[in-house]
């Protein structure tokens, strides 16, 4: 058994005064004894201007965001996945999810694989491939309680990705979010509870909440589903963290009951 919280923000597009929300928060989830601490999607830096973006954004050794994660994980001895920052690499940004260890070091990442390229309506639309090269790699990771399948918000809508983690061996999937305020109220409850029942797996959700700097609303909601899709912990449209005891038993005593994920 173990403590996981979810970290639910409202970010800007600068990186030292998202550091300090994230670090007051963290702290707030050590407090609650947790173990494992998750935030959500562009934690850092809030921003789909590209052009802002390649002038502001830097190597992972040179973010300052991922600098000062490191130091809070290495000072209370917990495991931290940074739900994502956008990085530089190579003269391309990345939207890239960062696994932190106890000891502060980078376990490792996984770059986002599908763009959000959207229309919602004539007044809101997406268009996240203009903007960020897509990753091309599935990444599953070892915690000391199981594997994880790392993923970020619109490879929500992707099942296959999660089944092939799934049969892999995760038995906890991680959906760090920006979900919009728009699909979030039609979809998001619903396919945050079908992965994790489909798959039989743990889902730890954090979200961007409210209506950021660049006049973006996201729908927050954060969640922690467990494998049999009930909702262990949300939170609503505001900035906070969510804090619950998992059991890793519990993903394989249900696929063991029911084995679907075996049978495709």
């Amino acid at each position: 058994m173990f403590k996981v919280s979810c970290i639910q923000l409202c970010s800007t597009d600068c990186d030292k005064n998202n550091l300090k929300r994230t670090t007051a928060l963290i702290k707030k989830a050590i407090k609650q004894k947790t173990d494992f601490i998750i935030t959500p999607e562009v934690s850092s830096k809030f921003s789909l201007d590209k052009k802002k973006l390649l002038s502001t954004a830097t190597s992972m050794h040179q973010d300052r965001y991922l600098k000062g994660i490191k130091n809070l994980a290495k000072k209370y001895k917990k495991w931290i996945l940074i739900g994502s920052l956008i990085i530089k690499d190579k003269n391309k940004l990345v939207n890239r999810s960062v696994l932190i260890n106890s000891n502060g070091k980078i376990k490792s990442y996984y770059d986002k694989i599908h763009m959000y390229d959207a229309k919602l309506s004539k007044s809101e639309k997406y268009a996240e491939s203009k903007t960020f090269k897509p990753g091309n790699k599935i990444k599953i990771v070892s915690l000391p309680w199981g594997k994880l399948g790392l993923s970020i918000c619109y490879d929500l809508r992707f099942p296959n990705m999660y089944r092939k983690m799934s049969k892999k061996g995760a038995i906890f999937l991680s959906i760090p979010s920006a979900f919009t305020d728009t699909t979030g109220k039609r979809h998001w409850h619903t396919l945050l509870k079908a992965r994790a029942i489909e798959n039989f797996s743990y889902v730890f959700a954090p979200g961007q909440a409210g209506k950021h700097c660049n006049g973006r609303k996201t729908y927050g909601h954060s969640m922690i589903v467990s494998p049999d899709g009930k909702i262990l912990k949300e939170l609503g449209k505001r900035e906070g963290v969510i804090t619950t005891t998992v059991d890793p038993k519990k993903p394989i005593e249900l696929r063991k009951t029911i084995p679907s994920i075996n049978l495709d």
